[in-house]
């Protein structure tokens, strides 16, 4: 796959441009999920990050936003979103190692290395399950070409013991999620993501911990937006989500750490 040119390429600003990050016009283009996904992770100084699948880097450069102090890798297997990412840890100043490899096949070197913390935001289409993309990138991004259960599979290999998974999915794959923590990690938490009071929960967040003996919980929603419908004009987040996107807040709704 042929890298971006810069003609192809936006820029966008992430928690009120703390994080400017470089974007395909045409293909996958990160929006509030993973911001979600990295402002759930209860992450401290000197902490070690693995994100699997970490595209153009939208996650990881956010969570390296909040948490000052971490050492991070992001694995990606698109060549030219990996290079991407490589872009814009350096647009960023961040401390982020790119890895472009496929999460079931790593490299002998990352085998050998545990974390803190792996995050991931995968495929939310199981294969077949969604009409591909035009976009050979988007469609990649979008629809899962490696199993689910591969992806959890994975992250518990590279947790340190009582290290934690945080993983956003859509809320239809729940099932899938705890059938492949079971035997791999435990303390599992679901947090879901409802766009308003009284919707059902399209999204889901997860939180689980290697070598976790905690009963399951199913968290209280948190609800994205005010009001009982879209406004055109204006931001109808919540004040919480609000100070999550734009301030880089922790995302409310877990247990405490």
């Amino acid at each position: 796959m042929s890298l971006f040119s810069d003609s192809e390429l936006t820029q966008n600003d992430f928690l009120g441009g703390r994080v400017r990050l470089l974007q395909p016009r045409a293909g996958y283009r990160a929006g509030v999920d993973p911001v979600l996904l990295a402002a759930a992770v209860p992450a401290t100084r000197g902490h070690t990050v693995l994100e699997l699948g970490c595209g153009a880097g939208a996650a990881i450069l956010c969570l390296l936003a909040r948490v000052p102090g971490l050492q991070a890798v992001g694995v990606e297997l698109q060549a030219s979103y990996a290079e991407l990412a490589r872009r814009n840890a350096a647009e960023n100043d961040a401390p982020l190692e790119i890895v472009e490899a496929d999460l079931s096949e790593l490299p002998a070197a990352l085998k050998q290395r545990q974390f803190d913390h792996v995050i991931a935001n995968p495929p939310y289409y199981r294969f077949g399950a969604h009409s591909p993309a035009d976009d050979p990138g988007r469609s990649i991004a979008l629809g899962e070409q490696t199993p689910l259960e591969a992806w959890i599979d994975c992250a518990a290999k590279r947790l340190a013991p009582r290290g934690y998974l945080h993983m956003i999915q859509k809320a239809n794959r729940l099932p899938d999620i705890l059938m492949a923590c079971e035997g791999r990690l435990g303390s599992v938490e679901i947090l879901p993501l409802a766009a308003r009071a009284g919707r059902k929960a399209e999204l889901v967040i997860l939180r689980a911990r290697k070598g976790g003996r905690a009963d399951f919980q199913l968290r209280a929603p948190v609800v994205l937006h005010d009001g009982d419908r879209h406004e055109r004009d204006g931001e109808s987040y919540t004040p919480q989500v609000s100070d999550v996107l734009r301030k880089g807040a922790s995302l409310p709704g877990f247990s405490d750490q």
